[in-house]
C-alpha cells in the first residue's frame, strides 16, 4: 500500500494551499482531484462539447461544472485540477475586519469566528504574494472604455455610494509593463501543462475557464509549485470512502477514473469499497469543497462514530444573488437613449460597491454587489430573443428590396438595410448583471437522504437580508435607467448559489463545531478539513481568499504538529 506524510483531497483553494505548504515543508504529499486538468485552450465552447461539460461520471460525463439541485437552494461547483478557481470570477477581497463576529451562540446569535482578522492578516498577505492580484487597470484604454464598469461607476456616484475596483486574480500586464491584451505572460518557471498564456483578452469567458491561461488560476502557481516540490497530484480520482487507521494515521479509498471509468458506468454508480484503490497517510486533509468535505463525513460516519453532531451544520450560500437592470438607457440632449452595456466586454467582474450593516455603523446584514458580465456568445444568445420583433420591423425593408428586384433596379450597397436584422440590440448590449453576496444566516443544515446529500435550507429564513439586497439592486437599476428583473427562479422559492460554504464549521470546542480553529476535526487527530466547509457563517466578500488563508494558517498548525511528532 502507498503511504504518504499526507494526503490532500480537493485541489482548490484549500487544496492547492495546503499540498504546496506541505510539499515546501518537505513533507510526501499526494493530491486526489476527482476532475481533469485544464490547459489553455481545453476548455469546451462549442454546442457538442459543452453537453458533455458536466459532472455526472455514472453516465459517463466527467466535465468542468457539477450542478446541484436541491429544494429551495441551487449549487455550482466545479470539477478540475484547480477546482473552483477554475470558474470562478477572479475577485480576491479580504473578509471585512468587523465581520468575523463573535456572537453569543447560547444567546441566539447565529455566527461565533473563533478567528481574527489580525490573525489571518499575514495568511492573506502570504498568498496574495502567490497570487498576484491586480486592479483592473481601469486608466488606460481600452480597459478605461469598458462599458459596464462606466456605466456601475456612474450609477454608484449618483446614488453616493462607495465605488471600488477590485483585486482580480487575473494578469493584465506583466510586472513593470503596461497592460496590453494578448500579450504573452512571463513566468519564472514554466506551469505545470508547459503552455504559454496570454494577458487578459477582456472576452468575459472568466466563469467557464479561461482558454487563454490569464487567469492566475490554482494549476499555475500552488499546483506548479508543489509538483516542483515533489508532490503526487493525481486526477481523475475521486475518493469515497476514509477510515482511521489501525495504529494512527488515515486509509483513503478512492475511484481512479482513469482505469475504473467504464465499470462506474456499467454500475450506475461507484464502485464497491473492494473495488477501490487505497492509500494511507500520517494525515488527511479533506478540501473537497463545502459540499464535498461534508459528503465525505457523513457518508463515512460509521468509521468516524466521535464526529461532533454539529456535522452539516452552519450551511450559508454567502449571500449570494443574481439580478438584473434590464434596458439601461441615459439621458443625451435633453431625451433618453439606450445605454451601451455590452457585458460580455471585460472580465466577468471589475468592481462593486459594499454596503454597510449594523456591525459597522449601517443598518441590517451587509453585503457587495459587483458589477457581473457573461461571455459574449451569451449576447448572441440573447439577440436570439429580440430577433422576431428585429424581422417584423424589417418588413418594410424586405418589401423595398423586393420590389427593387420586380423593378429590375439593383441596391449595391445593402449595408444598412441588412443591419437592421440586428435592431436596436437593447437587450444583448443594455443588459447588466447585479451579483450581490454578503452576510445572509447561516442556518442550514447538510444531511444524507437514502445516500444522497441535500441541503435544508430556505430564502426566507434570511428574508430581511434578501429584501435589502433586492431593494439596493432596484435603486441601483433606476440609477441605470433601467428596469429591475429578479432571476426568474426566485419566483420558484430558490436562489443559486456559487459560494456554498459550512457543513463542517469551526467551533471553540465540539458542542459548537466539528473542526478547531486550526482545522483539526475534533475527536480525530492528523483529520483535517481545509475549504469552505470551516466556516461558521458567511465571508461576505467573496470566498476565496478567506478559504485560501485559513488554509494556509492550517498548514502551520500541520507542520508544527508533524515536526513535534518526530
Amino acid at each position: 500500500m502507498e503511504h504518504f506524510d499526507a494526503v490532500v483531497v480537493g485541489s482548490g483553494f484549500g487544496g492547492s494551499v495546503t499540498a504546496y505548504r506541505l510539499a515546501e515543508a518537505g513533507r510526501s504529499v499526494c493530491l486526489l482531484e476527482r476532475g481533469k486538468p485544464y490547459p489553455p485552450g481545453s476548455f469546451p465552447r462549442s454546442p457538442m462539447q459543452m453537453r458533455s461539460n458536466y459532472w455526472a461520471p455514472s453516465e459517463g460525463r466527467r466535465g468542468l461544472f457539477n450542478l446541484r439541485a436541491f429544494r429551495h437552494v441551487d449549487a455550482i461547483v466545479s470539477a478540475g485540477l484547480g477546482g473552483g478557481s477554475l470558474i470562478y470570477a477572479n475577485v480576491l477581497l479580504r473578509k471585512d475586519e468587523r465581520w468575523f463576529v463573535r456572537e453569543d451562540r447560547s444567546g441566539g446569535g447565529w455566527e461565533h469566528w473563533p478567528v481574527t482578522r489580525a490573525e489571518l492578516d499575514p495568511h492573506y498577505d502570504r498568498v496574495e504574494a502567490m497570487l498576484k492580484p491586480q486592479l483592473y487597470p481601469f486608466e488606460e484604454p481600452p480597459y478605461s472604455e469598458t462599458p459596464k464598469t462606466i456605466a456601475f461607476k456612474a450609477a454608484a456616484d449618483k446614488l453616493r455610494m462607495d465605488w471600488q475596483l477590485l483585486p482580480l486574480g487575473v494578469t493584465f500586464s506583466n510586472p513593470g509593463e503596461s497592460p496590453v491584451t494578448g500579450e504573452p505572460i512571463k513566468e519564472a518557471r514554466p506551469n505545470l501543462h508547459a503552455r504559454t498564456r496570454h494577458t487578459c483578452r477582456l472576452c468575459g469567458e472568466c466563469d467557464i475557464g479561461c482558454n487563454y491561461g490569464s487567469k492566475n488560476t490554482l494549476d499555475y502557481n500552488y499546483l506548479s509549485e508543489a509538483k516542483r516540490l515533489g508532490a503526487d497530484l493525481r486526477t481523475d480520482a475521486d475518493v469515497m470512502a476514509i477510515e482511521p487507521r489501525p495504529g494512527g494515521g488515515y486509509l483513503v479509498f478512492y475511484v481512479d477514473y482513469k482505469t475504473q471509468a467504464e465499470r462506474v458506468v456499467e454500475r450506475r454508480g461507484f464502485l464497491p469499497l473492494t473495488e477501490l484503490r487505497c492509500m494511507s497517510a500520517d494525515r488527511l486533509i479533506l478540501a473537497a469543497g463545502s459540499l464535498g468535505s461534508t459528503l465525505l463525513l457523513l457518508r463515512n460516519r460509521s468509521t468516524l462514530p466521535r464526529l461532533s453532531h454539529r456535522i452539516g451544520t452552519r450551511f450559508s450560500g454567502n449571500g449570494d444573488l443574481l439580478t438584473f437592470a434590464m434596458g439601461c438607457s441615459r439621458v443625451a440632449d435633453g431625451r433618453r437613449v439606450a445605454q451601451v452595456i455590452d457585458a460580455g466586454f471585460g472580465p466577468v467582474i471589475t468592481s462593486g460597491v459594499r454596503v454597510a450593516d449594523a456591525v459597522d455603523g449601517g443598518e441590517g446584514r451587509g453585503f457587495y454587489m459587483q458589477d457581473a458580465g457573461f461571455p459574449q456568445f451569451a449576447a448572441w444568445m440573447l439577440q436570439l430573443v429580440a430577433t422576431p420583433r428585429a424581422l417584423w420591423q424589417w418588413r418594410g425593408v424586405a418589401s423595398r428590396l423586393i420590389g427593387d428586384r420586380l423593378r429590375r433596379q439593383t441596391r449595391t450597397n445593402l449595408g444598412s438595410a441588412y443591419l437592421g436584422l440586428l435592431g436596436e440590440v437593447e437587450l444583448s448590449a443594455g443588459l447588466l448583471p447585479l451579483l450581490s453576496m454578503g452576510r445572509d444566516i447561516p442556518d442550514g443544515r447538510v444531511v444524507l437522504r437514502d445516500g444522497d446529500l441535500q441541503v435544508l435550507w430556505h430564502k426566507q429564513h434570511s428574508a430581511e437580508y434578501f429584501d435589502r439586497v433586492r431593494a439596493t439592486a432596484r435603486t441601483f437599476a433606476n440609477a441605470l435607467g433601467a428596469t429591475f428583473v429578479d432571476n426568474p427562479i426566485w419566483f420558484f422559492g430558490r436562489v443559486i448559489t456559487v459560494h456554498p460554504l459550512g457543513g463542517c464549521p469551526m467551533g471553540r470546542d465540539e458542542n459548537e463545531g466539528v473542526v478547531d480553529p486550526n482545522g483539526e476535526v475534533f475527536n480525530y487527530p492528523g483529520l483535517y478539513v481545509a475549504d469552505g466547509a470551516v466556516m461558521p457563517g458567511p465571508v461576505g466578500a467573496n470566498p476565496s481568499l478567506t478559504i485560501a488563508a485559513l488554509a494556509d494558517r492550517f498548514a502551520d498548525r500541520i507542520i508544527d504538529g508533524a515536526a513535534k511528532a518526530t
